[in-house]
């Protein structure tokens, strides 16, 4: 099984923003080490709670900082950006780190609307977003109305983020996706018709999926649920109060005194998660992955305290590795 890491640079209460991108660059390299096939960075704009905005940049010194590890965007929002410059932001990456660069689009607004404001954005359309990722392709491959620069040999390959009609569009464009969400649930139906409808393509002649959610390990599976919390209660008070903040030790998190609906939101969040001794978790990753046909499981985990997410990093990796 294929083990990626998606790390958004989650800011911590009290601290400088650098810190967390700094943090991002070392877990890069810890993961290069344990031998995880993909590191990814997001984009999101003017959230508290994460520090990574400009996920070309940060991918860029995540690559300067290892050798090996696959480095990409998960993702990159094409609403946000001409086709053109993301095709010349990661054709540069591709050139100056070849063979190691992964270019992964989504199609997701800015969070609030001051933040759709300030990015000049409201369309979302799957046919908006259908056009954009094929304009992309064509300045990546030289086929575009203009020639985006660097030129490179062999251009990223291009991943589709996708929940609902973004499966439909990859489908279509012949493109692998990552999936997450709901369509990770019982019902597979919509994995399935990814499968059914996929039309094969030059750069990826097979479908090909990658899921991707939370998953905490450690000693104990209360230990590992209390490890989620910091991030479950930032869920829960963004749905509160529209603002997505920093994450919080596990101890203030428990002294927390929710409502009704921010208790509901973090147990929705927890029973979303895989969390549990190493033994557990990799049986249950094992079962995901069967069940969904999955060629690679993206771990977006968090929490509040970094050296605790070091250990999680590498008990995930023996847990799969014993399965």
């Amino acid at each position: 099984m294929r083990l990626s890491l998606l790390d958004r640079s989650r800011t911590r209460a009290g601290e400088e923003h650098a810190v967390a991108l700094r943090a991002t660059v070392e877990r890069a390299r810890r993961a290069e080490e344990l031998g995880y096939h993909r590191f990814w960075v997001a984009e999101h704009h003017a959230v508290p709670g994460i520090a990574s905005g400009a996920p070309a940049v940060l991918a860029a010194a995540v690559a300067a900082a290892t050798s090996r590890v696959r480095v990409g965007s998960g993702g990159v929002m094409l609403p946000n950006h001409r086709p053109l410059v993301v095709a010349e932001q990661f054709a540069m990456l591709e050139a100056l780190h070849p063979g190691r660069i992964d270019l992964g689009v989504g199609r997701s607004l800015g969070f609030t609307a001051p933040v759709r404001e300030a990015l000049g954005t409201t369309r979302d359309e799957p046919e908006a977003f259908a056009a954009d990722l094929a304009a992309v392709r064509d300045y990546l491959t030289g086929r575009g109305p203009v020639t985006a620069m660097p030129v490179v040999a062999c251009p990223p390959p291009v991943f589709v983020l996708a929940t609902g009609s973004g499966l439909e569009v990859a489908a279509r464009a012949g493109l692998p996706v990552v999936v997450g969400g709901p369509a990770l649930a019982d019902d597979d139906g919509a994995i399935a018709r990814y499968r059914r409808e996929f039309r094969p393509s030059e750069a990826c002649p097979e479908p090909y999926v990658v899921v991707s959610l939370e998953v905490m390990v450690a000693r104990t599976t209360t230990h590992a649920r209390d490890l989620l919390l910091p991030e479950a209660w930032a869920m829960a008070e963004s749905r509160t109060t529209g603002a997505f903040p920093p994450l919080e030790p596990v101890e203030a998190v428990r002294r927390r005194q929710p409502t009704d609906k921010q208790r509901a939101t973090i147990a929705g969040f927890l029973s979303a998660a895989l969390y549990g001794t190493p033994t557990a978790v990799g049986v249950s990753l094992a079962a995901l992955a069967e069940r969904t046909g999955a060629d690679e499981v993206m771990v977006s985990t968090s929490t509040y305290d970094r050296d605790e997410l070091a250990h999680v990093d590498e008990a995930l990796v023996d847990a799969v590795a014993a399965l």
